[in-house]
């Protein structure tokens, strides 16, 4: 799941709190009396199964999606059934915490080739003659 090392998806899942409600929106019947739309809560500071450096990262990563207590919040409310938006909104969470924790290589700055400069000063200067060509005498 990590570069670092492999979270067991099971365990993290358990430390998660899900509520069903109601989804809003249009859809007649169904939508009013069926609680399709799921949330997902995650603490990140309380987790037991993510390392010090690693709950870190992801406090550091995601600063702007926390409340006061350090949860993630997820919502999922697309399909028509509990099952389904749970499935997504597991998934959801998994790609957000295998992103937070993803370590992204540096570039490496490479130099423009002699050629490249050569070829991008002779477009300039047929560009230049081209339009030179079109002015009035």
């Amino acid at each position: 799941m990590t570069s670092i090392r492999d979270i067991d998806k099971q365990k993290l899942i358990k430390e998660c709190k899900f509520k069903t409600s109601r989804s809003g929106g249009s859809g007649g019947q169904h939508v009013n009396k069926v609680e399709t739309k799921v949330e997902l809560w995650f603490n990140i500071s309380e987790s037991l199964h993510l390392l010090d450096f690693e709950k870190q990262k992801l406090l550091v990563k995601y600063k702007n999606k926390l409340d006061k207590e350090n949860n993630i919040h997820l919502i999922e409310q697309t399909e028509r059934t509990q099952l389904k938006n749970k499935e997504l909104l597991k998934e959801k969470f998994y790609k957000l915490i295998y992103l937070g924790l993803k370590t992204i290589k540096p570039r490496k700055q490479t130099k423009i080739s002699k050629a490249a400069k050569k070829k991008r000063v002779e477009n300039k200067k047929q560009l230049s003659e081209k339009k030179q060509l079109r002015r009035k005498i």
